[in-house]
């Protein structure tokens, strides 16, 4: 029957899901043009490279690198935990065979569409009382007064639980409000004891504030000092440095700068500037004058030597003449 193959079916499955699990990490490749197994390209290279026992080496480091880290990879994959003493896992498989809890998926959404008509409203009728069947056969018997239940009797430890439990609370309540009591106390005792401490690491902290900025600015004002004092001997470093090199440039400079006429004394610099070119100038004029006359009275006297010259000679010529 079916109820008898369901089990076995069941069990078929959860058979071939240990199997597929236990053979795991046995299948390396599922397609075959990634099997290392299968020789691909020409034999011939392949056998002269397997000859080379240098090729081999690197292909046994290659395979040992490819394993170690293959193990490395499944050491880091997360396991489930192993099973506590005197348990064992066991694997659940749901429904009958292994791919049954697969699904295809689709973007297509079957629809079907369905109309009906509902009739007009109609008061709902009232509901019959339910009456059950009757059953069985019908007895009697007669139970007289305090047969079953004495209420005096029975209601004595009734009433000593309820008033031992009423005490028991009672009591309980008491010790309760005690405690709470107590717990009030100590919690004053230490909310006073806090504040204490409080106020006493709020004035520490303020003390230690104080230090501090004193300090910072006892800092501050050294580094001010020493910054004052680097500067000051600075300065004179400098001083001095420019007194030994000015020492002896001072006398060059003013003796170059006087020496090309930018020192001069003022009646020195008047007569060299305006009495000496004014006496050349008149100098110059008399000498003009002086050669002018120099000239005319050269002149004069030529113009009389030649008169004289030709008065001499007529004076001559006629001398000549009465001679003869």
């Amino acid at each position: 029957t079916s109820d008898s193959k369901r089990p076995q079916k069941q069990w078929v499955s959860i058979l071939l899901h240990l199997f597929c699990r236990q053979n795991r990490n046995q299948l390396q490749y599922g397609n075959i043009m990634y099997d290392r197994r299968v020789v691909r390209g020409n034999l011939h290279d392949q056998q002269n490279n397997n000859s080379d026992p240098g090729m081999q080496q690197r292909q046994q480091a290659y395979r040992r690198r490819a394993i170690a880290r293959k193990q490395s990879k499944e050491q880091l994959k997360t396991k489930t935990p192993e099973a506590i003493q005197g348990r064992q896992h066991v694997v659940v498989q749901t429904g009958e065979t292994l791919y049954s809890f697969l699904e295809e998926l689709s973007n297509i959404i079957q629809v079907s569409e369905i109309d009906c008509q509902t009739d007009e409203f109609l008061d709902k009728p009232s509901t019959p009382l339910f009456v059950p069947a009757k059953s069985g056969v019908d007895v009697e018997t007669q139970i007289e007064e305090g047969d079953l239940f004495d209420f005096d009797l029975e209601v004595q430890p009734v009433l000593e639980v309820l008033v031992g439990k009423t005490i028991e609370q009672s009591l309980l309540e008491v010790m309760e409000e005690e405690e709470l009591a107590c717990l009030r106390a100590q919690q004053r005792v230490f909310q006073e004891l806090r504040n204490n401490e409080l106020a006493e690491v709020q004035r520490l902290e303020e003390q230690e504030r104080r230090y501090r900025e004193e300090k910072e600015r006892r800092v501050a004002q050294q580094k001010e000092v020493l910054k004052k004092e680097q500067e000051t001997a600075e300065k004179i470093a400098a001083r001095v440095f420019s007194q030994q090199y000015l020492a002896g440039l001072l006398p060059a400079v003013f003796s170059s700068l006087r020496r090309h006429g930018y020192f001069y004394d003022p009646v020195e610099k008047d007569i060299s500037v305006n009495f000496l070119p004014w006496l050349i100038a008149e100098v110059n004029k008399q000498l003009d004058k002086r050669y002018t006359a120099r000239e005319v009275l050269d002149n004069i006297i030529y113009e009389v030597t030649l008169k004289r010259l030709e008065d001499f000679k007529h004076l001559k010529f006629g001398q000549d003449c009465s001679d003869s």
